[in-house]
């Protein structure tokens, strides 16, 4: 599945929520996400529009390896 090219840091952040990240803090642009399923697993997401599609991937990278899922899977799951 192709990375969506059009995803902000605000929208990636709401289809987080699935996955029971919530925000935890926000110092100028950038949102910390913070979930305790599967263990605790912190990630910064800039709340740029759109984010760029290697800082996508990448988070959605370390997002995908903390659930034990792939990454199609993943985006599968927040219907981005």
């Amino acid at each position: 599945m192709k990375l969506p090219r059009d995803v902000s840091g605000a929208e990636l952040a709401k289809a987080l929520r699935v996955l029971g990240y919530e925000v935890t803090r926000q110092k100028g642009s950038h949102i910390r996400l913070t979930t305790q399923r599967n263990g605790e697993n912190h990630e910064v997401v800039p709340n740029h529009n759109p984010i760029k599609t290697g800082t996508l991937s990448g988070i959605l990278k370390s997002v995908a390896a903390h659930h034990a899922m792939g990454v199609d899977e993943l985006l599968a799951k927040l219907d981005l």
